[in-house]
């Protein structure tokens, strides 16, 4: 590795200070801190014929071989985790431009989801099932909470976070479902100067989402004052973010997967609603506070407004 000059710069370190391999008396380097191309076969491992005898290709050359299959001599971003950096990305980086290939432009290595401090990983007996999961909040508000964090940051996992992160989540979905009521028509996306500002900034994922919560403050503002330009500008934006984000409720993947539970579920509440709207007309207020009551045991939420009542599950 020494003719590489380019060698070990994503990771800065030098190579005199590295370590051998295990096997390094065992194979024939030159140097005992190179590493194998190709693998000499193992009994019971796959091999493959070659004029140097029985082997398979070594963990580093398959990924070069793919990215060079798939994605050509040069692409723009390369990603992958902050511990493949060494040695599997300097290795990568090595034989691809030994062999003649730009390779990688952007190297972008993302940290991990832990468990007390240790990274979430199914050798280490740590990881959950996303099914498992699934069952405390919905696909769209996991998805919310892991993608909250900086990709280069740490996310600790914890079962109160997630819940926190979901609260927050059907705030925002909350405000974009009423602005919709208010506007009587779709929401069509768009994107905030401050948001494209943060995501041009390394996918500052933090900032972008203050900023979604200022456009929500902004948006609720606008509802008080009936300013319906605002609220359109503020939940266009809303949406336009959530949706670089992946998480717009509206979109058919997330609105359409419940479809039907939701109509019959909307169709009942709504029913109960107008129950309890006749009752305080009547002025039958305990009726009216017991369908209230009921509806809150099951875990909706009623919220009367200028424009009539919402309803929002907790």
């Amino acid at each position: 590795m020494r003719k590489l000059k380019s060698y070990l710069t994503l990771s800065n370190q030098k190579l005199d200070d590295l370590q051998s391999a295990d096997d390094a008396d065992l194979t024939y380097k030159k140097d005992p801190r190179d590493f194998a191309l190709w693998k000499a076969a193992k009994p019971g491992d796959p091999s493959w014929p070659t004029p140097w005898g029985d082997g398979r290709p070594g963990w580093h050359l398959e990924c070069s071989a793919m990215a060079h299959a798939y994605l050509g001599e040069a692409f723009d971003i390369h990603g992958g985790g902050l511990d493949l950096i060494f040695p599997h990305h300097e290795n990568e980086i090595a034989q691809s431009e030994s062999a003649g290939w730009a390779f990688a432009k952007i190297w972008m290595h993302n940290a991990w989801v832990t468990t007390s401090g240790e990274k979430m990983s199914k050798s280490l007996g740590n990881s959950l099932q996303v099914m498992e999961i699934l069952k405390k909040v919905r696909g769209i508000e996991l998805r919310w909470y892991l993608g909250s964090a900086h990709y280069r940051s740490m996310l600790e996992f914890s079962f109160e976070a997630l819940e926190e992160s979901s609260v927050n989540f059907r705030r925002i979905e909350g405000f974009l479902q009423r602005a919709k009521e208010i506007l009587k028509a779709e929401i069509e996306p768009s994107i905030s100067a401050q948001f494209a500002t943060a995501m041009n900034n390394d996918l500052a994922v933090p900032q972008a989402l203050a900023d979604i919560s200022e456009l929500v403050r902004i948006g609720n503002t606008a509802i008080t004052e009936n300013d319906l330009t605002a609220l359109a500008k503020s939940a266009s934006e809303v949406r336009g973010a959530l949706g670089i984000l992946g998480c717009d409720p509206f979109d058919p993947i997330f609105a359409n997967s419940n479809s039907a539970k939701s109509e019959v579920l909307d169709g009942l509440i709504s029913l109960a609603l107008e129950q309890r709207n006749a009752a305080r007309a009547r002025k039958d207020f305990a009726a009216s506070d017991a369908i209230r009551d009921s509806l809150t045991a099951l875990g909706i939420t009623i919220e009367d407004t200028p424009t009539g009542s919402r309803w929002t599950v907790n």
